[in-house]
């Protein structure tokens, strides 16, 4: 038997994106537009900083394993406080859910290419991973139905999904989910929740309350808290139970905690915050669409632009880098000839798109 599971050897970690610094130093650059990690270009929700501050006071005492958070969330969204979980981060939930509910015959279903930290840690687990095509870069719930099998234990769904920005319908879910065995759980991440609750045919997973669905969010993105790591989920009584049981003692941390409580009362902030990526939602879909580059509509706060290969995928994010933008490559995806552009602020985007005019376009897109 081998010190290290085979599984683990050839598993690809979670690489992500480059950091301000990084390319500062590997380019001699002062000026920086950081537009890779899906992060808020406000900075951190202040009512969160505010509190944080307040509680640093009593870090010689270990937190309560979420509890304040996960009774403020309760009360907002008219659950039981044993409905609701909270973790370092969606991701860190969902490690807890792979450790909790796969066994060793399980296997787990989703799309081809998904998030990126799902994948590592879903395979982690050394189960069977089976995916399904996209459907014009949407999830194919009807054929993601149909490759439900009796092994079948997890199907993971991102909606909106990262990277594509995508999201499925109200109906569409409804028609998947007459097809999904009650044995089988359905992860519904929700990481970019707030950006697309307003889109009247967006399935907000609150409404569906079902025993072998669980919801998971983040404050990482509209909140500004992505520094933090602290995340939650809603469930059935039962799988929070089993849950808890798993993860660690006392996460998270006190500072996570009192941030994410504090930013869920900082409604001027989600407004600014959300105000602030429409436009440059719009910014960047108009104008990138003009430069001839294909990019994928998108109800989140990034946009995917599919390049003709991977070549010209690699290209184009080395260029930017010369020009101090950071974009998101994926081929750690799956997708090796897509990049990813996160919203940042009105400077921002402006930078990005003027440094993809200075390139030659006909290098980089079909046309």
């Amino acid at each position: 038997m081998p010190l290290v599971p085979p599984y683990i050897e050839a598993l690809r970690p979670y690489v992500p994106g480059r950091s301000i610094e990084e390319v500062q130093r590997a380019y001699g650059l002062s000026r920086i537009s950081k537009l890779a990690s899906n992060e808020n270009p406000l900075g951190p929700s202040p009512l969160a900083v505010e509190a944080m501050t307040r509680s640093m006071s009593g870090l010689n005492y270990y937190p309560n394993s979420g509890l304040d958070l996960r009774r403020v969330l309760a009360e907002k969204y008219e659950t039981k406080v044993e409905n609701v979980i909270a973790g370092s981060g969606s991701e860190g939930i969902i490690s807890n859910i792979i450790r909790t509910f796969l066994g060793d015959e399980d296997e787990v279903l989703t799309t081809e290419a998904a998030f990126i930290g799902f994948q590592v840690l879903a395979k982690s687990r050394g189960v069977a991973y089976r995916t399904v095509p996209y459907r014009a870069w949407h999830y194919d719930l009807t054929t993601l139905a149909g490759a439900i099998t009796e092994r079948t234990k997890i199907v993971y769904l991102a909606n909106p999904n990262n990277p594509t920005g995508t999201i499925f319908s109200k109906h569409e879910f409804d028609a998947f989910y007459r097809h999904v065995p009650e044995r089988v759980l359905i992860i519904l991440d929700e990481a970019y929740f707030e950006y697309a609750k307003d889109t009247p045919r967006y399935p907000d997973s609150m409404y569906y309350r079902y025993d072998n669905v669980i919801t998971l969010r983040t404050f990482s993105k509209v909140y500004g808290l992505a520094g933090v790591r602290i995340g939650y989920g809603f469930a059935h009584e039962r799988l929070i139970e089993n849950l808890l049981k798993v993860k660690l003692p006392f996460e998270p941390s006190t500072l996570a905690q009192a941030a994410g409580i504090a930013a869920l009362a900082d409604k001027e902030f989600l407004h600014k915050s959300l105000e602030l990526n429409a436009g440059g939602m719009r910014f960047l879909t108009t104008a990138l669409g003009e430069t001839g580059l294909t990019v994928v509509p998108s109800e989140a706060n990034f946009l995917m632009v599919v390049l003709p290969d991977a070549d010209r995928a690699t290209l184009l994010t080395n260029e930017l880098l010369k020009q101090g933008v950071i974009i998101r490559p994926l081929a750690s995806f799956g997708l090796p000839n897509c990049v990813r552009i996160s919203t940042g602020t009105a400077e921002d985007n402006q930078r990005c798109v003027e440094a993809i005019r200075k390139l030659e376009v006909s290098s980089l897109s079909n046309s």
